[in-house]
């Protein structure tokens, strides 16, 4: 037999652990976007970081900030609206 779909279940049927789990990940998505944001002015900013590494730094963390700007809203919204 094959398996042709799978369901997500919900993380809970409480509405005040759903709004705990949204607040969590807000609290952890922010602080993502904040220390990228802080990594990337950082380096963009100032010249004598132009080297190969914080050039790569940089990359990585623009790479995380659209990787968890994608997953990561969908997530909360999930949680919120008790979607699957």
């Amino acid at each position: 037999s094959s398996i042709s779909q799978f369901l997500l279940l919900p993380f809970t049927d409480t509405w005040q652990l759903q709004l705990l789990h949204f607040c969590l990940f807000l609290g952890i998505y922010l602080a993502a976007l904040l220390g990228n944001g802080l990594i990337i002015t950082t380096i963009a900013w100032n010249h004598p970081l132009h080297t190969p590494m914080y050039f790569f730094l940089l990359n990585l963390s623009v790479l995380d900030l659209g990787s968890i700007s994608t997953t990561v809203p969908k997530a909360m919204a999930n949680s919120l609206w008790d979607n699957r």
